[in-house]
């Protein structure tokens, strides 16, 4: 069974960040992703893990995002997993709409990647063109391909309500 053991939380200046302990290869499973308490809203400690669950995730509530995350948190099997090589020593992170369609506190980004979202409020907000660019849960897609398709809807309302020419 894979354990948080190889992660701590380091606290600098009242941040919090999750560090390894030992180096990971890409494609290799880090943690579970705990389930022991689960929620239908969002709060700051929690991940979504489904279109209304949303679970507390421990020592992992100190992941911070970034636009250039180098784990993935893969709700459907409930793991952590790199998603490139990471060195011993290193600060964990992950692109939170990748699991989150609506935070409970959005927030500005500061990571200073190229592909910076820079306003961190979940996968609803973000457009088609970012988020192809990233993994994304199966719950996000589903929300995303419901979303588009109420659009459609909404575009079709509007064309019958127009007067005809």
């Amino acid at each position: 069974m894979v354990s948080m053991e190889t992660l701590v939380i380091k606290t600098e200046n009242k941040f919090r960040s999750l560090i390894t302990k030992q180096a990971y290869k890409k494609g290799e499973i880090i943690c579970e992703i705990p389930t022991e308490k689960l929620f239908d809203k969002a709060n700051r400690y929690t991940v979504q893990i489904a279109r209304e669950r949303h679970t507390e995730v421990g020592k992992l509530s100190a992941l911070n995002h970034s636009c250039d995350p180098n784990v993935i948190l893969d709700t459907e099997h409930l793991q952590m997993v790199a998603c490139r090589d990471i060195e011993k020593g290193e600060e964990l992170s992950f692109f939170y709409p990748s699991t989150e369609w609506e935070m409970d506190a959005p927030f500005i980004c500061l990571c200073g990647a190229s592909n910076c979202i820079h306003v961190v409020a979940g996968a609803r907000f973000l457009p088609l063109s970012t988020l192809e660019n990233h993994y994304l849960n199966r719950h996000i897609r589903e929300l995303m391909i419901e979303l588009l398709n109420n659009t459609e809807l909404h575009l079709t309302r509007l064309l019958e309500l127009e007067p005809s020419k």
